[in-house]
This record gives C-alpha cells, structure tokens and sequence, in this order.
C-alpha cells in the first residue's frame, strides 16, 4: 500500500513513528533528536516577529502536497539556490538496495517554486508538523531566505541541503540522476511519480525547470 504524508499523519505521530522505524533500516537514515529539533525550531523562531504571519518557500513535494495550513500562496523565486536531486533516499521513495533520489535546494543559481503564507496565531503549530517532516532526518537545514514575489521583498523559511550529511551527493549527471529514479520505489511511491508530480505542478504555475526536464527526457518510457 502506498502511504501518502498528510497533516494528520503528522498531528497524530503516525508519521513520526514511521520515521523512526526508518532510522533504523539504514544508518544514513537516524535522525535528530526531540532536544535538537526542538533547539532548532527555537533558534529559527527567534528570529521571526510572533505576531506576524510567516512564509515558507516550497520547491518540490510541498508544491503538490504542503500537509500544512496556511491562509496564501503564490508563485516567488528565490536567488542564490537551486532545485537539485542531491539527496539519496533508502527508505520512503527506495530501499538500501535500490535508494531513489529526492529534491533539496542546493546553492547557486535560482529557484521558482510556492510562497505559503502561514496566520501567527498558527505559526508555531504548522511550523512544528513542517518540522517533523522535513528535519528529523538531519539532510536538511531550515534557513531564512529573501523571495521575490510578485516584485515584493519576502523574507521566508525554506529547507536547504545540509552539505555535511552522508546522504548528499555531490555530483551526479543527468543519465545517472534518471537511472536512479527510473528504478526507485518505496512506501510513499516512486520517485518517477515524485518527478513527474513536481514538473505537472510547476508547468501548471507557468514554471518550466530546465533541469528537471533534462532528467523527464531522459527517463526509459514506460
């Protein structure tokens, strides 16, 4: 059965719990701990005014699936990073036999993608369950970031590739990046249908990412 993240597999645990298990099928797979994510998260907010409303950047699986509320989104672009399969997965999209590959924003270049507009008095709650699903693994870091939307300064929180962690890959070429996602699968999916999800999405905003589309056209057909 394929399982899907949604904001009550985070509210209830289940998807907690199912990371944990994760952790322990691969050792590039342990997480963070509860006081580590919880210094983090404070260390971000620290920086955040409580009765403002607050922005995430979304870029890949947050396009088409945020499992968070908020109350606006629109289009925005980031400088100074890019959207790249730069993180094996052994679990969840691939097993330690075949790892697939998932997105994160790695440094250089630019970034279109989704602004989310989360209401303050919902900030700490949302930012929480985002938290659980992009943190615990330690690949990625949470950064504050400047977007520009719709010619507007928007300072946001997005999740960047921590270039210190054992799942990073630093170099892959097109036809190696395809061959991984052609063959990977796991409980949440494949990571063809990860691909594919976020091109549909992002064509429907009017965003073509000339990276992703170099890997789409080198994929076997089906």
């Amino acid at each position: 059965m394929t399982l899907r993240i949604t904001r009550e597999s985070l509210l209830d645990g289940s998807m907690r719990a199912r990371l944990r298990a994760y952790a322990r099928t691969h050792p590039d797979m342990r997480g963070r701990s509860e006081a580590e994510m919880a210094a983090l998260l404070e260390q971000t907010l620290e920086q955040h005014d409580p009765a403002a409303d607050l922005w995430v950047f979304g870029y890949g699986s947050l396009i088409w699936n945020p499992a968070f509320m908020f109350v606006e989104r629109q289009p925005a672009l980031l400088h100074g990073w890019h959207r790249r399969f730069c993180l094996k997965m052994y679990v969840a999209r691939g097993t330690p036999e075949n790892p697939g590959l998932m997105l994160a924003l790695d440094r250089g270049g630019a970034c279109r993608g989704l602004a989310f507009r989360i209401a303050a008095a919902d900030v700490r709650q949302e930012l929480g369950l985002l938290w659980q699903r992009e943190m615990y693994g330690g690949a990625y870091n949470a950064r504050w970031v400047t977007l520009n939307a719709a010619g507007t300064a928007l300072p946001a929180i997005t999740f960047v590739v921590n270039a210190t962690h054992p799942r990073y890959v630093r170099a892959l070429s097109v036809a190696q990046t395809a061959s991984l996602i052609a063959t990977a699968s796991g409980d949440l999916g494949t990571c063809r249908e990860y691909l594919e999800n976020t091109i549909s999405h992002l064509r429907a905003l009017g965003v073509r990412d000339a990276g992703l589309a170099r890997i789409e056209a080198a994929l076997p057909k089906c």
